[in-house]
């Protein structure tokens, strides 16, 4: 008997031993939609986070945003005006094709394609030059410091692959019709994507022949967009996603009480802010008929001092927003401290308004998306609520972020009067900031792809241009605090509102990494 119950006992160890372990699936739900998988359709940080698993820059940041290798093992400045980059060998995309220096040449050239929303990773001048197969230069017309600052969100194509489908010229947000990168996936990264139905799920897998070392242990991981607060809330609580965001504020305290899970919160690094069409002789969306109330700066700082962002902090935000003075986070620029946002003033707002000709104020319609930011359309509303005391009627448009996008970006001809939006410097510098939001629209798309409302100065356009080859670091800060003066204390460009909190709701299976930046990057996720 105890020879059987020890052979019985042998037997069961070793049919436990040989049974596989269940696969690991992490499950991820955000507001809003992976519209398009065409990297350069969309300059938006949850699309970058996303495709960031998939595709792969030159350069990467680590844990700390430091700039580290990614596709580039390492570079150098042989030049002043020339950079020089050395590839890594022996990485293959997704499909089984070689990673050389055409890929990088043709994905340099698709940057400063017309629909590209991704122009300023660097400056249309500069020329890329094929050394040999795992050699690359980049010349630029002068000294640049920050040339490489933002390459961790220029992802690098396939030349073969992109042309062969029909995709040589990235898929615009307005399109109808997707392109086929729009649709499919094809990078060196360490996760490949098996489905992708727009708008709806989109499943990864993971990369066996990645160049890189796995810190995740997923099997799979799925995403499914979940616009509705409760349900995505609900989803967390009830153990079908293990990661959601934005976790609404009022809901914090109850998932932290939960057991199950838990609201990772952290400064992060995007501010929000409102502007105007300041571009157009007569507003598309305005009952002003003949001219355009924005081009007067009086309107502009009227708008400004009508709206009270102490207010929306605290009760719109729920005091998890830190109002902002100017168009960068303070933890990246050391000067933002010599900023100070003026207090909200309806009598003087009121009295600006008078001052410009318009007594009675004017009627103009405000794009704002309804699922990108933390409580997007609520600030929105209370925007609304605001401007109605100096007597300025706003008709409110708040669509999702892909019928936002694509109307009011460069793809859909900038058609907008006031909007909404959010901007993280993907540098963490400065110049970012001025080059996509201060620097005048250039047909061809060499700056101010992101300045919706075209502001432009040109005292602003030589800031710019001495910022980016300035090399000391004083003599820098102190050009970039005058033309924040100028655009903000003088010209009342933007209305900068505040940097909102992360508010990353995670089950307590899973360690995550929770960078200020905001992306998902769930190769460095791992799940008990």
């Amino acid at each position: 008997m105890k020879f059987k119950t020890a052979l019985l006992a042998a037997a069961l160890a070793v049919a436990s031993f040989a049974q596989p372990a269940a696969a690991v699936t992490f499950r991820f739900a955000f507001q809003g939609d992976l519209k398009s998988l065409d990297p350069y359709s969309l300059n938006e940080t949850f699309t970058h986070g996303v495709l960031g698993n998939v595709y792969e820059g030159l350069t990467k940041r680590d844990r700390e945003l430091k700039i580290v290798p990614g596709l580039a093992e390492r570079w150098e400045m042989v030049e002043p005006t020339r950079w020089r980059f050395y590839l890594r060998k022996g990485v293959k995309f997704h499909n089984g094709e070689d990673f050389t220096a055409d890929d990088v040449v043709f994905s340099a050239t698709r940057l400063h394609a017309p629909a590209s929303d991704v122009k300023t990773r660097f400056p249309a001048d500069t020329r890329v030059l094929k050394v040999d197969d795992h050699t690359v230069d980049f010349v630029t017309s002068g000294p640049n410091p920050i040339l490489h600052a933002e390459w961790d969100t220029w992802y690098i194509l396939s030349k073969k692959w992109a042309e062969a489908n029909g995709s040589a010229q990235p898929q615009p947000q307005a399109g109808q019709q997707m392109s086929y990168a729009a649709l499919h996936a094809n990078g060196t990264g360490p996760f490949i994507i098996t489905e992708h139905q727009a708008g709806v799920r989109t499943v990864f897998k993971p990369n066996p022949k990645w160049w890189g070392k796995p810190e995740h242990n997923f099997d799979e991981v799925i995403f499914t967009t979940i616009a509705n607060d409760a349900t995505r809330v609900a989803a967390l609580l009830s153990g079908d996603v293990d990661w959601a965001d934005p976790i609404p504020l009022q809901d914090v305290e109850r998932i932290n009480a939960s057991g199950n899970a838990q609201v990772l919160q952290g400064p992060e690094l995007r501010t929000i802010f409102l502007s105007f069409d300041q571009y157009r002789d007569e507003l598309k969306y305005s009952n002003v008929k003949g001219k355009n109330p924005f081009k007067d700066v009086r309107v502009r700082k009227a708008f400004y001092l009508a709206i009270d962002e102490n207010a929306i902090a605290d009760k719109v935000m729920r005091k998890a927003a830190v109002p902002s003075a100017i168009m960068i986070s303070p933890l990246l620029f050391p000067l933002a401290k010599d900023f100070t946002r003026p207090k909200a003033d309806p009598a003087e707002a009121k009295k600006l308004l008078t001052e410009a000709g318009y007594p009675n104020g004017f009627e103009v319609t405000m794009d704002c998306p309804n699922d990108r930011y933390v409580n997007d359309e609520a600030i929105c509303q209370a925007i609304t609520a605001m401007l109605a005391r100096v007597g300025v009627k706003i008709n409110l448009l708040a669509q999702p972020k892909a019928k936002y996008f694509a109307k009011i970006l460069v793809s859909g001809g900038y058609d907008t009067s006031f909007y909404l939006l959010g901007w993280t410097p993907g540098s963490f510098d400065s110049w970012n900031v001025l080059a996509n939001m201060y620097r005048c629209r250039d047909e061809k798309g060499a700056g101010g792809n992101n300045n919706v409302g075209n502001y432009c100065n040109p005292k602003m356009e030589e800031y710019i241009k001495q910022i980016l080859v300035e090399s000391d670091t004083a003599k820098r800060d102190q050009l970039i605090k005058a033309a924040y003066q100028l655009g903000q204390e003088q010209d009342w460009g933007y209305i900068p509102l505040h940097q909102q909190a992360l508010a990353w709701g995670v089950s307590k299976k899973v360690k995550v990494v929770q960078r200020a930046d905001n992306q998902i990057l769930f190769y460095w996720f791992r799940k008990e």
